[in-house]
């Protein structure tokens, strides 16, 4: 891993609270592999929002901005990355 993924895996995966670091550093790890220059820089503009606007984002509670509507936050919406102990 580069410096660059190092550095968003770092971000993605110390937000502040247990369930913010699940679904954004969750989602980092899913997906981060085949992440080109482009998403890398759009995941690291996602990771300056707040983690309440995030989560909202992908749980569905508040619009999602123009700028974050694409693939990335589609995948994010999904979930299906969050592994959850039983």
């Amino acid at each position: 891993m580069d410096d660059v993924l190092r550095a968003l895996k770092y971000r993605a995966w110390h937000r502040g609270t247990r369930e913010a670091d699940m679904m954004i550093g969750g989602f980092f790890d899913a997906h981060h592999a085949g992440w080109n220059a482009n998403e890398r820089a759009l995941f690291a503009a996602l990771l300056m929002e707040t983690d309440v606007d995030i989560m909202a984002w992908a749980i569905g509670t508040q619009d999602v901005p123009e700028h974050y509507r694409d693939t990335m936050m589609y995948a994010m919406q999904k979930l299906d990355f969050i592994k959850v102990a039983k």
